[in-house]
């Protein structure tokens, strides 16, 4: 697959490494020569200097054999203008970065797929999408819904409180023969292997452990987990970034109350009108008095977004000093993931990696509608949907072949969810979750074709 991506910052580099590990094939334009020649040193892919809305670099990249034209610049004006250039130019499909909330609120009504532009993603909109959802599970520390819910993927820490601790799969599915979940994926305490459960797989103690459920396996996950619904009501944000205004506007509308820290003044006041449901504070949030002068022992959900990693690490640890329960860091370094639990936060999100993942469904083969990487862990989770005449229309779920290293978490089917095993037969439009390590992609697509 020829990939075009414009744009070297974070998001760009960041995809373009993921797509390189897959042996694609990758050109990146940017007009930086730093950021170009770093990506040139430490990935398998082209790269072009210059301009990418010229139409002469545009050539020089091929553009026109391109499957996939992906625009993550920092400017959005830039990266609209790159798509619709891209498709007039012969790109099969195009992708713009975007920061105006009210484009992806009206984009049907405003019709860009008619200028060219076949999607649009906003990572800030991506990861106060992703906290809320976290907010609304907060017993989770990783979640992700199919179909408005009709599936939902949770993933949490095993405590020695969670009733099937020392329990295989299929001891387990005995003693609980009427809950609607299945284990997806598991990582071992201390160890960053990835492991896809079988029936002889036992859980233990200090497991993160992926869920996929139904909208009734939720209450039941949490019984069995040990874990306790944590009723959220009241939200401190700290940083007045575009993630931290999306997300107070986010929650503002599903009845939370919000407090938000914003340290620049004039910054303050601008949030504080255009949010009149938002409380907004001037002043520096990793001041412990001002926390306290706020009432930080009052608040259910702390969530860190500033522009800054370790401050948003540190601040979360502070309010965990604080008794908050649940706590949010937004990071840009992938490699704190493997600390988060270890050093106490409860969930690092990171918006590059958030935006990778909605492109990169794009990149599957057969028609994937959806996808998430779990966090920490070397597998994907991708919802097919199943096209007349493909391998898997028709057949059992134990007939398909599937890899060892795959499983199929649940099957969405005239929009309610399934936990589907063995003996389900798989329709044509059932919209079908598979998580799998990245040996067998290749192999599970193929069942999609």
């Amino acid at each position: 697959m020829k990939i075009l991506i414009a744009g070297a910052g974070e998001v760009g580099f960041h995809l373009a490494k993921l797509l390189s590990f897959e042996s694609q094939d990758i050109s990146l334009i940017d007009t930086e020569n730093s950021s170009l020649r770093h990506a040139e040193a430490n990935l398998d892919i082209q790269v072009i200097e210059g301009d990418s809305t010229s139409i002469k670099i545009l050539e020089q990249a091929h553009v026109k054999e391109s499957d996939l034209v992906v625009a993550v610049t920092s400017s959005e004006t830039t990266n609209i203008t790159i798509s619709v250039l891209a498709k007039q130019m012969g790109a099969k499909r195009t992708i713009a970065r975007i920061s105006n909330q009210e484009f992806l609120e009206n984009r049907e009504e405003l019709g860009f797929t008619k200028f060219g532009i076949d999607e649009l993603i906003s990572p800030e909109s991506l990861a106060a999408k992703e906290i809320k959802l976290l907010l609304d599970q907060s017993a989770f520390n990783d979640s992700f819904e199919f179909e408005d819910g009709a599936l939902t993927m949770v993933g949490f820490r095993l405590s020695r409180d969670a009733s099937f601790v020392n329990k295989s799969v299929k001891e387990a599915a005995k003693v609980y023969p009427t809950i609607q979940f299945v284990p997806i994926a598991i990582q071992r305490s201390g160890t960053q292997y990835t492991l896809i459960p079988r029936g002889d797989t036992v859980f233990k103690e200090g497991d993160q452990v992926y869920f996929v459920t139904t909208k009734d396996g939720v209450d039941e996950l949490f019984k069995l987990t040990g874990k306790v619904r944590q009723e959220i009501k009241n939200v401190m944000i700290l940083g007045g970034s575009k993630t931290g205004q999306q997300t107070a506007r986010a929650l503002n509308d599903s009845k939370f109350n919000v407090k938000l820290i914003e340290v620049n003044r004039e910054k303050a006041f601008k949030i504080a009108d255009e949010l009149p449901k938002t409380l907004v504070i001037n002043g520096d949030g990793r001041n412990v008095d001002i926390l306290e002068e706020e009432n930080i022992h009052d608040m259910d959900a702390f969530i860190a977004v500033t522009g800054n990693s370790e401050t948003n690490i540190i601040s979360c640890l502070l309010a965990k000093s604080k008794s908050i329960e649940k706590t949010i860091a937004l990071v840009e370094n992938v490699d704190y993931f493997q600390l988060s639990h270890s050093i106490g936060v409860n969930t690092l999100i990171n918006k590059k990696l958030l935006a990778a993942n909605t492109i990169f469904r794009y990149v599957r083969k057969g028609e994937v509608v959806a996808m998430t990487k779990l966090n920490t862990m070397n597998a994907e989770l991708l919802e097919f949907i199943v096209k007349p005449k493909c391998k898997a229309e028709n057949k059992k779920i134990v007939k398909l072949g599937l890899p060892r290293s795959s499983i199929i978490g649940g099957v969405v089917r005239d929009g309610k969810g399934v936990i589907a095993l063995g003996d389900f037969k798989i329709q044509a439009g059932d919209r079908v979750v598979v998580c799998c390590l990245p040996r067998s992609i290749k192999k599970v697509e193929k069942l999609f074709i």
